[in-house]
């Protein structure tokens, strides 16, 4: 197991499953790209940090990756980021000691594959900024309109949607022919899969003073733009396979859009904190792979 697969395993549960569907360069690129925002989303949620610290991290981390030599770069910053812990999870603490290894792979990516990377991630900090500020000393806040929400689902998702699809047409050149299509429903993607995390969630975010939903907004409302958000996300599904995607990118994103939905459902039956059971989930992705299989369109097969 390379150090990327450890290090998604120790801090994901959904892309540690997903990642590994995608093809390589795509499998490298992505898994990259997920660490580097898991070590910002780190910084942003950093407990036992003062406001200014989490700022200067985040500043960090964007400097870092444009600087000419990123893995030297991040040396200097590694034990700033590891005194006091960031975080209480082993798994992110692993990671953030591992960023100069980390960092190394990212240097090792082709240059087009670091210029989206970089920009992506350098755009999720400044968000990332945005919310630390508006938060008090110790990291608790509330969003009050569902503008408010759907700002910060940009930020942490939106952008990732926008990452995903300029990495699938570096990937699949193909994919032109639906670029709009895509363009126009990957931040939705994004967000529908946020969504449901924060639904999920809500109980222990509380607990730890941070208020996602808005205190304005019925819970039943937030519940429709999930479920309306993943339907566009089958439409950038769509739009992937009349493009001409590989098997990898198609399972990729499937594979994350059936959880998503089949969560939400659970979530609306049982509450906050409900998820769907290992065996559905294995389910989920022998279904999806049994449609890829038979070459079905995965609307009709899967949603």
């Amino acid at each position: 197991m390379g150090l990327l697969d450890e290090l998604l395993l120790k801090t994901s549960r959904t892309f540690a499953l997903a990642i590994p569907l995608l093809a390589e360069p795509t499998r490298k690129e992505v898994g990259l790209a997920y660490l580097l925002f898991r070590i910002a989303d780190t910084f942003e949620d950093a407990e036992g940090w003062p406001r200014a610290k989490r700022l200067s991290a985040l500043q960090q981390l964007e400097e870092v990756l444009e600087a000419p030599a990123p893995a030297e770069a991040v040396l200097s910053f590694v034990p700033q980021w590891l005194t006091p812990m960031p975080s209480a999870h082993k798994g992110y603490q692993q990671l953030i000691a591992q960023a100069p290894a980390v960092v190394q792979v990212f240097e090792g990516l082709s240059p087009k594959a670091q210029r989206i990377i970089c920009k992506h991630v350098r755009r999720t900090c400044e968000g990332m900024r945005e919310s630390v500020e508006r938060a008090d000393e110790r990291g608790r806040f509330e969003l009050s309109t569902l503008e408010d929400l759907r700002r910060y689902c940009y930020w942490v998702a939106g952008i990732v949607g926008e990452l995903l699809t300029e990495l699938f047409l570096l990937a699949c050149p193909s994919l032109e022919a639906t670029q709009q299509r895509l363009k126009a429903t990957e931040v939705l993607f994004g967000e529908g899969l946020q969504l449901v995390n924060i639904l999920k969630d809500r109980g222990s975010d509380k607990e730890e003073g941070r208020s996602y939903l808005p205190t304005q907004v019925p819970l039943a409302k937030v519940f429709a733009l999930a479920q309306a958000d993943l339907l566009a996300a089958v439409e950038y599904t769509d739009a992937l396979q009349e493009g001409g995607a590989n098997r990898g990118i198609l399972a990729f994103v499937a594979f994350p859009l059936l959880l998503a939905k089949a969560t939400l459902r659970v979530l609306e039956k049982k509450g906050a904190g409900a998820k769907i059971s290992r065996l559905e989930l294995m389910s989920l992705l022998n279904k999806l792979n049994k449609a890829l299989d038979e070459g079905k369109t995965l609307r009709t097969a899967l949603f």
